[in-house]
């Protein structure tokens, strides 16, 4: 075939109209112009006129002016692919295809991305339609002569294949969509011309054979020359079909896109269906089976849905049998297919292969279709229904014809069964209603046949029958039921419907009618039924749920109230027979469908159900009495023998259980049963102390520790307070019996058994706490003492008496560190709420600040007098201070005071517990925060600061340091003693003093040029409790350390220090000669030292003034920071230089240390707000 248009002859130049044209129609530069004139793209795209009638005008237009009329339709190719440029006459006589695609594609618009096939729209789609029913009416109309001119037919096909291997996508889509249709149409066209060839070949054979005598030889010849002609034609078909093939649908079959794909496989199963004698062979179907692994959904669609419009017919399906060989497997996988639509498809076309063909699937390739039908997607599961009915319900024996149409011998009896061995085999026995649905549109006729159903289970087998088992009847009934739901609702199981559709007037009727077919059988079957398998939990349950399908007017209409009176019977031993909840249920079910009111029936079912409610109800108090009784008897035993060899605790831990399930047992019950739970595991736990339990007794005790402490955790919330309570107490107890403690005294084999409560337990018994006690109440506290007790003795002021004060003993004994840290966080919370209530310009002359600061003055006095025990925990108080008040930036922007600046002031109280080397110290670390602006600060709001640091000064004595002055408000007496005590003071010589002087000197001068951050991260204040000391922050270290002094300052340093020591050992005989003569007066040495009582405030104000005058004698100045041996609970050896990094202060009880924290700052905060 050419690839070359042909040229047409040059004085031929009509300028007549194409196709469709109106008589004005003209072109300015190959454009059309729309002046109330249509092109042929427009007549297709509106499609006001059939189709038939314009490819008519084509025709003639053809006719008339062939050049004029191929350019119109060669231009409504270029159009239909979205392009806005046109073909010019010029063009079309002078320009080679490639040369007129290359200048469309320049004049080609791609910026929109839309072409006519692309864009949405009923139009659009019409247009589709319209475009492809043209190119078909068009190939018809011009078969018996234009399209053998060996013109047109080679401009088309040759300008479509161009088209098809361009880059731009419209035409690419375009061209290929038109060739395939000119391919369908072409294959049309060959279709017609073999049959006219086999009849002109039969009449040709019957004219030659008939007798020389009656022989016509004119028509012998006429017949020789029609089928010349029709098998030229054959062969130029041959031709058009082949360049189309081979120049679009190999290249485009594997296209980029998918659409395009999927559109050459759509059109060669069309071929391969129309004219099997010439596509339907391997080289042709192994497109189709190579396509089937596309990767896009819409193209393996296609595949498959050409394949089946092989199969449909037995004839052609036979001639697949290689095909369906070779491509089985992929066919059988694609089932399983991710888009559902393919899988649907590719189960429909299994079962025509299976209608085709038995042999061609094997046993394997049936059961990967069987279990979809409990898929999910409703579509897959009647798809798959369909393939195990024609498998299994569609092939009749010659022995099976003669069998009666209803009863235990019926055809259906036997299908009945085999649905029944499948249904077990598939081993799915929950999804009974799956497979009933899956089944109902093709097998609806066999499920509803219950008269069989019914005749299997009650009728006895005949001889030689075998009868069905227990398991099989038990399947049955399943199945039954769920026949019946369906009858009776009409939609699908749920997860396989998106809600119920509205049933058509049809379906209505078909409802109503079951329905009745349903209670006239089993009014009758049903008590028949029960009292079968009264005794059988399964079949009970399932037999019971069938009456409230039932359309009660029949039991009066049909007269069957002695059934209803049997009915009520069975279900009345049924309940007396049965303690399984699920046949309760289902009874109770029945009941409430049964007692309706809009039916005669109610009075009969209501009085029978109320002589069953009052046999219940006598039978219930009778039993609880009994068992309150022995519960009581069983939890007085526990406390004082040894019961666990009878395993009480699964009984106990079952009736617990039940009691959260339930949420109606009764407190007496619950508590008893937790304190005889609380018991076992005691006694378990002394057996395995004492080593005389078995190997596996200690991981058996703690599963059930563990599982019983989470139990209580989820009594905590009940709503009941008695048994919030017991449950908060037994937890508390067994949190203190199976903490770390237990591994003292060489029990290190007990360490499995160690229980450390996680954050959601600890939070659980916080919120017990702030409900349950620490709230304002004015009756007797009694209880909220009671309920506090336990937590105290778990972990480790006026309102709950010694209670709060172990605790607070417990606490610094744990941790003194932690415990100031409690102090400061309290503060820092209460002054918070102060800002939130106040505003941010606090005023320190109101009540509630003067509130925080007296109770920072008492906070103060718990420390105690030896100021060495607490020397690290101070430390971090003043530092946990100084980082929150510097922690905000003030809200009026740069130059205000910070807005935690006023908490300074508070901080100040504790300034008097800091010994005067520390004071320097965190007087430095105070400078770290402050600016040079900040110190050249006098304004009242700075007042704070200033007041802090005079407090820090070395030569101050206390914090009642005055702010102008900067003399001590105790400096008038204090001075009178100095004097004496200043002239035996020892000094250092001149040479130590200008070192150390200068070296203070360096280290202002850098404090100065460093860049000070206005404020320093503080923890959050809610996240005390959950803290991990491994996430902590590492903190810069608190201590400077200062310039190296030279040898000689070294050898005057050491003197000093000796004097020094001798100072403090003088201090101490001093302090002890004053404790005996204040003997008189009880007191204690602070809750921050180890074993005693908190003291008296005023002993501990007359003590601090006797101390003051004692330090006189002492010169803490004389050198930089030497901290001697701390003697403290920890026995550290030297106080270390990073402790105010958190991470160096935790220890393994971390754990109940944070929740502590957590626990006594609410309980500061409380009674500070009670004080307050």
């Amino acid at each position: 075939m050419a690839a070359k248009k042909g040229k047409k002859a040059p004085g031929d130049k009509a300028k007549g109209g194409g196709a469709g044209r109106a008589p004005g129609l003209g072109r300015v530069n190959g454009h059309y112009q729309e002046n109330g004139m249509e092109t042929l793209f427009e007549v297709v795209k509106m499609g006001k006129s059939a189709t038939q009638s314009v490819v008519d005008d084509w025709i003639e237009a053809y006719k008339h002016d062939r050049d004029h009329a191929l350019l119109d339709l060669i231009n409504f190719f270029i159009q239909c692919s979205g392009c806005k440029g046109a073909v010019s006459g010029e063009m079309f006589r002078h320009m080679q295809n490639s040369e007129i695609i290359r200048k469309m594609t320049e004049e080609f618009d791609e910026d929109g991305g839309d072409y006519p096939f692309t864009m949405a729209g009923p139009q659009w789609k019409k247009f589709r339609i319209n475009f492809c029913d043209f190119i078909a009416v068009l190939v018809r109309q011009c078969q018996y002569s234009i399209i053998y001119d060996e013109y047109m037919m080679d401009t088309v096909i040759s300008l479509l294949t161009g088209l098809s291997d361009s880059q731009v996508r419209a035409f690419r889509h375009t061209s290929t969509l038109a060739a395939m249709k000119l391919m369908t149409a072409l294959v049309n066209v060959a279709l017609n011309l073999s049959i006219n060839m086999d009849n002109t070949q039969r009449q040709y054979e019957a004219e030659r054979n008939k007798v020389l005598a009656k022989r016509a030889n004119d028509r012998l010849e006429n017949l020789l020359q029609k089928r010349k002609e029709l098998q030229e034609n054959q062969d130029e078909i041959e031709n058009m079909m082949n360049a189309i093939f081979k120049g679009v649908f190999v290249h485009r079959y594997r296209d980029a896109i998918a659409e395009i794909r999927a559109i050459c496989i759509e059109e060669i199963g069309m071929w391969m269906k129309l004219y099997s004698d010439a596509f339907l062979n391997d080289s042709y179907l192994k497109y189709v089976g190579w396509t089937m692994h596309d990767k896009q959904g819409e193209v393996r669609l296609k595949c498959l849905g050409a394949l089946q419009g092989l199969f449909h017919s037995r004839e052609l399906g036979a001639r697949l049998e290689l095909f369906t060989s070779r491509f089985k497997d992929r066919i059988v996988s694609m089932t399983l297919d991710k888009e559902y639509d393919v899988a649907v498809q590719a189960i429909k076309l299994l079962t025509l292969v299976l209608q085709s063909s038995d042999e061609i699937l094997t046993a394997e390739d049936c059961e990967s279709v069987y279990h979809l039908v409990y898929s999910a997607h409703r579509p897959i599961a009647v798809s798959a229904g369909e393939f195990l009915f024609k498998k299994l319900f569609s092939h009749r024996g010659p022995e099976e014809e003669g069998l009666p149409r209803r009863g235990r011998q019926s055809l259906n009896g036997s299908l009945i069964k085999t649905t029944v061995f499948f249904y077990l085999e598939s081993e799915l026995h929950e999804h009974g209603a799956y497979l009933v649905d899956s089944l109902w549109d093709c097998g609806s006729e066999l499920l509803k046949d219950w008269e069989s159903m019914i005749s299997l289970l009650l009728d006895e087998p005949v001889s030689g029958e075998e009868a069905l088992t227990d398991r099989q009847e038990t399947a049955l009934v399943e199945i039954m039921l769920c026949a019946i739901r369906q009858a009776c609702e009409c939609h699908p199981p749920v997860g396989r419907g998106t809600g119920k559709r509205v049933l058509s007037a049809k379906e209505k009727k078909t409802q109503l009618d079951d329905r009745t077919r349903i209670t006239e059988m089993f009014a009758v079957a049903l008590p028949l039924l029960l009292a079968k398998y009264c005794v059988d939990i399964d079949k009970v349950t399932n037999l019971l749920q069938i009456p409230k399908y039932f359309d009660l007017d029949i039991y009066t209409t049909g007269r069957l109230e002695k059934h209803l009176d049997a009915l009520l019977r069975q279900i009345w031993e049924v309940q007396d027979k049965h303690t399984d909840t699920e046949v309760l249920e289902a009874s109770s079910t029945t009941y409430h469908s049964l007692c309706n009111e809009e039916f005669t029936i109610f009075n009969r079912v209501d009085i029978a159900r109320s002589q069953l409610l009052d046999e219940l109800v006598d039978k219930f108090n009778t039993l609880l009495e009994d068992f309150l009784q022995e519960v009581g008897a069983s939890g007085c035993f526990f406390d004082a023998h040894d019961l666990s060899k009878w395993d009480l605790f699964t009984s106990n831990y079952k009736l617990l259980n039940t009691g959260l399930q339930n949420g109606d047992m009764p407190e007496q019950i619950v508590i008893h049963a937790m304190q005889c739970t609380h018991y076992i595991i005691l006694w378990h736990l002394a057996k395995v102390s004492d080593g005389s339990s078995l190997k596996g007794d200690m991981v058996t005790l703690r599963k059930q520790m563990r599982a019983f402490c989470l139990m209580c955790q989820r009594y905590l919330n009940s709503i009941n307070n008695a048994v919030k309570e017991q449950a908060f107490t037994i937890l508390c107890d067994l949190l203190l019996i199976f903490s770390h403690q237990m591994m003292s005294s060489g029990r290190e084999q007990l360490e499995p058994l160690v229980y450390t409560p996680d954050s959601s337990l600890q939070a659980e018994l916080l919120n017990f706490i702030l409900d349950q006690v620490f709230i304002d109440q004015d009756e007797d506290n009694n209880s909220t003492g009671q309920s506090l007790s336990p937590l105290c003795q778990t972990t480790y002021y006026n309102d709950y008496g010694d209670i709060i004060k172990e605790t607070l003993s417990k606490t610094r004994q744990i941790d003194k560190v932690q415990c100031a840290k409690t102090l400061v966080l309290s503060l820092q919370m209460l002054f918070n709420d102060m800002l939130s209530e106040l505003g941010f310009n606090v005023d320190r002359s109101t009540s509630a600040f003067c509130g925080i600061k007296e109770l920072s003055r008492r906070f103060s006095l718990t420390f105690g007098l030896d100021q060495m025990k607490t020397r690290e925990a101070i430390a971090m108080l003043h530092k946990d201070g100084i980082e929150f008040a510097f922690k905000e930036p003030s809200p009026q922007g740069q130059g205000s005071p910070p807005l935690n600046l006023a908490f300074l002031d508070i901080l100040s109280e504790f300034s008097s517990k800091l010994i005067h080397q520390d004071k320097r110290t965190v007087h430095k670390y105070l400078e770290r925060f402050m600016t040079v602006q900040m110190a050249l600060q006098r304004d009242d709001c700075w007042l704070p600061l200033i007041s802090y640091r005079n407090s820090l000064q070395v030569g101050g004595d206390d914090d009642t340091m005055s702010v102008i002055s900067g003399i001590s408000s105790r400096g008038s007496t204090r001075s009178k003693k100095s004097k004496s005590a200043t002239a035996s003071k020892r000094k250092l010589p001149e040479a130590e003093e200008n070192s150390c002087s200068s070296s203070d000197a360096v280290w202002m001068n850098r404090e100065q040029n460093m860049q000070t951050p206005v404020m320093m991260h503080s923890p959050h204040l809610t996240s005390t409790v959950l803290r991990d000391p491994k996430k902590m922050r590492q903190e810069d270290s608190f201590m400077l350390n200062t310039e190296h002094c030279t040898h000689s300052t070294q050898v005057t340093w050491m003197l000093t220090q000796r004097q020094q020591v001798e100072a403090r050992q003088q201090q101490e005989r001093v302090s002890m000669h004053y404790a005996k003569m204040r003997n008189h007066i009880r007191r204690g040495s602070g809750l921050m030292e180890d074993d005693e009582e908190p003291i008296v405030e005023d002993v501990m104000m007359s003590s601090e003034d006797r101390l003051e005058d004692i330090n006189e004698d002492m010169n803490f100045e004389t050198m930089d920071i030497d901290l001697p041996a701390s003697k403290n609970r920890r026995e550290r050896s030297e106080l270390k230089p990073d402790y105010f990094d958190p991470s160096s202060i935790m220890d393994d009880s971390v754990r109940i240390i944070n929740f502590l924290q957590c626990c006594f700052t609410y309980l500061l905060l409380f009674l500070c707000n009670r004080s307050m």
